[in-house]
């Protein structure tokens, strides 16, 4: 109330504050079934609550009979929500806020409608958009007041614009997310044939198990807060499931074999993922896989999570073991071959995923390319990409991640070496056009083939600024490391710099 002194001229304020509401809650329920609907995860079952982030998911409160009646401004209620082992607020692995009139589409946010008929409270709970994907629990507080709402799981949105794997085509969502069958492509290109694969993502267990590959990672174990944290950007996770899918420096999924198999499975007779990742909860890595079937079930982990993904199939594959965009066959004058480190495969099989690369630069947003086969390793670590397939095309050698071998795999000159008996090595053959050739994934909605080398490689005998960018980086190379110690090399680059992109685009056919 407020009183007047005439007086004294001066005005009184006394505050009178009322206790706020605090509803009485019988139950709650977590409409699975309609929430399943609308985020698209109705083939996960109905045991839980699975929803895709970005987007409002509804929970209704009964209210026990003779419970207060709602009325908003004077029923304080703010929800938690916590995911991984240590919530914290600074990390984005807790967060607080309040019930609204509204929510919106960038941050936490809900809001709350009153059936007094049914003597029900709606929620609307919105996630963030960048949220860290995972298990999290629900608590709703009533000043100080604490009710648990129990969990949801939240995955990756191809269905939301502001999510980093959105996806502008449905069509391409059902076949990238949504489809548990594919076809995987093996052979030679002279003969490719393809392979029926079950990827599964969404038979009993799996979720769970793809959760667990990521609590299993390295990274988690030595910084949980972070890993989690770091769980809301595809790239990263993408990045671990590249290490994860083989088992070579942790309790990854899969032991590679190419040689003789006298134990465990032999990887021609997998037909789908599930067998493998229950294997793998159960008892540990599991004997054996050969490259499709690393990408195969990279593919299903992938959609699993909620990121669209392809398998694909390079056909002439280079393994370009000392990072120098060639292919060395070596012979010895008797024209008996001499084993090296560099080798071409029949065929190579590794997984595209869709996403933005704000670390690049909207230009290299869309198709990433990672293989978890373990070929070489990155910063220690057997894993590969994700890498801009735009970078690749474009031979944007310097960009994060494994830019230089996936381009190899597809673009490598192989050149034929005989080693003289003076040591000397002298070239009596080579190819350019051996490499990277039939690369094919499935095709959306079919089973047809589809070939996609155009997204990868410019056609052969093209020179543009793809070429220039190879050139430059292999010229370079040697050089950038002494500038700081001879600046007049700076000139001599430039110059260098100058001719190539003059020679490169008068070059273009």
């Amino acid at each position: 109330m407020i009183l007047y002194d005439l007086l004294s001229l001066k005005i009184l304020l006394v505050v009178v504050v009322l206790p706020l509401t605090v509803l009485d809650i019988e139950r709650y329920d977590l409409d699975i079934k309609s929430n399943s609907r609308s985020h698209h995860t109705q083939l996960c079952g109905e045991e839980r609550l699975i929803v895709r982030r970005g987007q409002p998911f509804n929970i209704i409160l009964h209210l026990t009979a003779g419970s207060k009646d709602f009325k908003p401004g004077e029923t304080g209620l703010t929800l938690i929500i916590e995911t991984g082992p240590l919530p914290r607020k600074e990390s984005d692995t807790k967060v607080t806020f309040s019930i609204t009139d509204s929510t919106v589409d960038t941050d936490w946010s809900a809001s709350a409608t009153y059936d007094p008929s049914g003597n029900t409270l709606s929620l609307s709970i919105s996630s963030s958009p960048d949220a860290p994907i995972g298990v999290y629990s629900l608590t709703l507080d009533q000043n100080g007041k604490k009710t648990s709402l129990g969990q949801f799981t939240l995955l990756f949105n191809a269905w939301c614009p502001r999510d980093a794997v959105y996806m502008h085509s449905e069509t391409k969502r059902q076949e990238y997310v949504l489809a548990q069958h594919g076809q995987i492509y093996r052979g030679t290109h002279k003969r490719i044939k393809g392979t029926p694969w079950n990827f599964g993502q969404f038979e009993a267990g799996i979720l769970d198990i793809c959760l667990k590959i990521l609590d299993e990672n390295p990274k988690f174990v030595s910084d949980a807060d972070k890993d989690c944290s770091a769980r809301r950007n595809p790239i990263y996770v993408t990045r671990v499931l590249s290490a994860m899918i083989n088992s070579n420096d942790d309790r990854g999924v899969l032991v590679g074999n190419w040689g003789k198999i006298e134990d465990g499975t032999h990887p021609g007779e997998w037909i789908g993922s599930g067998d493998i990742l229950h294997q793998w909860a159960e008892s540990g890595p599991v004997c054996y896989g050969q490259c499709w079937v690393f990408a195969a079930v990279a593919c299903t982990v992938s959609r699993a999570l909620g990121i669209p993904c392809r398998v694909v199939t390079n056909f002439g594959s280079a393994h370009d073991t000392d990072a120098n965009l060639v292919i060395e066959n070596l012979y010895d004058e008797d024209g008996k071959r001499i084993s090296g480190g560099d080798s071409i495969w029949n065929f190579h099989v590794w997984v595209d995923s869709w996403m933005t690369r704000p670390d690049l630069g909207q230009k290299f947003d869309g198709w990433q390319t990672s293989d978890p086969t373990p070929q070489e390793t990155s910063e220690g670590v057997f894993c590969c990409g994700p890498a801009s397939l735009k970078a690749i095309k474009e031979g944007e050698l310097t960009l994060k991640y494994d830019v230089p071998f996936i381009f190899a795999e597809v673009n490598a000159d192989v050149v034929d070496l005989v080693l003289l008996s003076t040591g000397q090595f002298v070239k009596f053959s080579g190819s350019t056009k051996s490499v990277g050739c039939f690369i094919s994934t499935k095709t959306v909605g079919s089973d047809d083939r589809r070939d996609i080398t155009h997204q990868y490689k410019y056609a052969e005998g093209t020179f543009s600024v793809f070429a220039f960018n190879v050139h430059l980086h292999l010229f370079l190379s040697p050089f950038l490391g002494l500038c700081c110690f001879f600046p007049s090399l700076v000139l001599h680059v430039v110059y260098v710099s100058l001719f190539l992109t003059i020679f490169c685009s008068s070059s273009s056919v």
